[in-house]
């Protein structure tokens, strides 16, 4: 994945730093080869330009540099990205370097690259950094502006970042964010042969998308589903031997109130399809909230969410005073006179 590596790198520095702190740059940094930001032995610099020219420039010093100081040494820092990776369930991933440059084990796929990307573009700081098109920052106070490596950021409509790549075992990377009228996509393209592969590559997935996905309520497709079947079926629950103290029964779903709204391609939107499982045969006592089923709403054989059922009141069992005065109703007037 080359220098789409830095993503990575760049969210445990954020994670981990304050990003005012000044570093002051080793030997091994300065002697990084690659794509560099010009860094020179025992220069200082602050971490959070540092992370411009990671993003930006995409320096290898300056991932090196950042690697030492947030974790020690590269194989240290490593050790961080790895367990990172663990955290997100990225399993067909491993780290190496912090830069990306080509090493046995360093690898991942589109797919968890994206997965990634996603988790980093929720961090304010990381996103604000990728959709910057040039920066100043300084080395020794001295300042020097940056530009933005990614040849579609300020291009495109709705790109706004994220990394590009590029080493002899990788050939040519991009990941991409783009977003248009509120469908937010990731878009990853890795081992273009060329720049202008890449590029076009890249360019011809983010138009497929937004021209075959749409934004899909699945929480209303549910709800009008689930209250015709309630309305149909709510009578055919059996509750044993309940108390007359208990609510009338009542379903709901979970996440009510809160809309799920998910791209679905246009081609797809008819073949949605809403099945319900529910247990009827109830069993006191039950607390309210207490799971009776699901909702699922697939296409084809695929599962596109699912949603539980979920009890709205307390179910409480029949209690002894309730099953005492059950007897006296049934028994004739003369032996309740009697028993007095």
């Amino acid at each position: 994945m080359a220098s789409t590596t830095k993503i990575m790198t760049a969210t445990i520095v954020i994670e981990k730093c304050d990003l005012s702190e000044i570093v002051t740059v080793s030997s091994k940094a300065a002697g990084t080869g690659g794509s560099r930001i010009g860094l020179h032995t025992n220069d200082k610099i602050s971490v959070n330009d540092l992370l411009y020219g990671l993003l930006l420039f995409s320096g290898n010093d300056a991932a090196t540099c950042l690697a030492e100081h947030v974790g020690g040494s590269i194989d240290g820092f490593a050790e961080m990205m790895n367990q990172k990776a663990s955290d997100l369930h990225l399993s067909n991933t491993s780290f190496k370097t912090p830069h990306g440059l080509d090493k046995e084990g360093h690898y991942t796929t589109a797919y968890e690259l994206a997965i990634l990307t996603d988790y980093a573009l929720r961090n304010e700081t990381f996103a604000r950094i990728v959709k910057t098109k040039s920066a100043t920052i300084n080395i020794n106070g001295v300042p020097k502006t940056i530009n933005n490596t990614n040849e579609l950021l300020g291009n495109l409509d709705g790109v706004y970042g994220v990394k590009t790549g590029f080493t002899n075992g990788a050939n040519r990377c991009l990941v991409t964010a783009c977003k248009r009228n509120n469908l937010d996509i990731i878009c990853v393209v890795l081992g273009a042969d060329t720049k202008n592969f890449r590029t076009s590559d890249s360019i011809k997935l983010i138009e497929y998308a937004f021209s075959n996905f749409k934004l899909t309520n699945i929480s209303e497709i549910i709800r009008s589903y689930f209250n015709e079947w309630k309305v149909n079926n709510i009578n055919s629950f059996n509750v044993y031997k309940p108390s007359t103290n208990s609510n009338p029964l009542d379903l709901k779903l979970s996440e009510e109130g809160n809309d799920i709204i998910i791209p679905i391609k246009s081609s797809e939107i008819d073949k949605l399809s809403t099945n319900i499982n529910c247990e009827k045969n109830l069993v006191p006592n039950l607390s309210a909230n207490s799971v009776l089923g699901n909702a699922v709403v697939t296409c084809g054989d695929k599962v596109i969410c699912s949603q539980n059922i979920l009890l709205c009141h307390d179910i409480y069992a029949k209690n002894f005073f309730e099953y005492f005065l059950q007897i006296l109703k049934k028994l004739p007037p003369y032996a309740i006179k009697d028993c007095k």
